[in-house]
């Protein structure tokens, strides 16, 4: 098996991990808001909060205010939903689709049976994914990307199931954001912290079949809540 890749990105900080953490589990936080959280300089967290604006993955905007004062800034996840679109996240998937195409056209491969907006989806997902570090397969038949070796299996125990959700969260995004029938809907449970398979559907296909996730969404907001999540995780800074 090969030795998992370097983990890289706009992510590649285990603080700006937290910092996504904080945001996609409640939209609008403030400046201070994740400070108190992360326990971070204002100005570390601005910093890091532009890194992530300028990948596409988190969104600004401004409160609206009925009182004096300066409105304060507001960030969220961008999820792709309305009020939550990242401009980047939507240009960096049309560039990943021009790509895709141009690929397809030299390599002279036969139309996708998932149609063209599901290729795109695909196309935006797997530039996402290497732009972080992994090596992703996709597999159209069974509707899964393999990312065996992890990179961040090297992670600190405590670590792992906020960097799974984190990273599920954005394949989530990056989808929705590419516009298609595709969605992220698990990572696989696994035996290993090297395993990592992420199971997608097709939205409103009506597939009801239970997936067997690493760490249900209750388990991982308790554990994720008492986690001390104050150091860094191997391989990130």
């Amino acid at each position: 098996m090969a030795s998992a890749g370097p983990v890289c990105g706009p992510i590649s900080s285990y603080s700006r991990v937290r910092i996504l953490h904080l945001v996609q589990s409640r939209p609008r936080r403030t400046i201070g808001e994740l400070c108190e959280a992360t326990s971070l300089h204002p100005n570390t967290v601005r910093e890091h909060l532009q890194r992530l604006i300028e990948g596409g993955y988190v969104v600004q905007a401004t409160e609206h205010r009925t009182t004096r004062g300066r409105p304060r800034v507001l960030y969220s996840a961008a999820t792709g939903a309305p009020g939550a679109t990242s401009p980047v996240a939507q240009q960096k998937a049309g560039a990943a689709a021009r790509r895709g195409d141009l690929l397809r056209r030299m390599l002279q491969t036969d139309p996708s049976e998932l149609g063209r907006p599901a290729t795109y989806q695909l196309d935006a997902l797997v530039e996402h994914l290497e732009e972080s570090g992994f090596d992703p397969v996709i597999d159209e038949d069974r509707l899964t990307v393999e990312l065996t070796p992890c990179p961040h299996a090297a992670a600190r125990p405590e670590h792992r199931p906020v960097l799974c959700q984190v990273h599920l969260g954005l394949m989530q995004g990056v989808l929705a954001q590419a516009g298609g029938p595709l969605a992220a809907r698990c990572v696989r449970s696994a035996a290993r912290p090297e395993e990592c398979t992420v199971e997608l559907v097709r939205t409103g296909s009506g597939d009801a079949d239970p997936c067997d996730p690493r760490l249900s969404t209750a388990e991982f907001d308790d554990r994720a809540g008492s986690a001390n999540t104050g150091g860094v995780a191997h391989g990130l800074a």
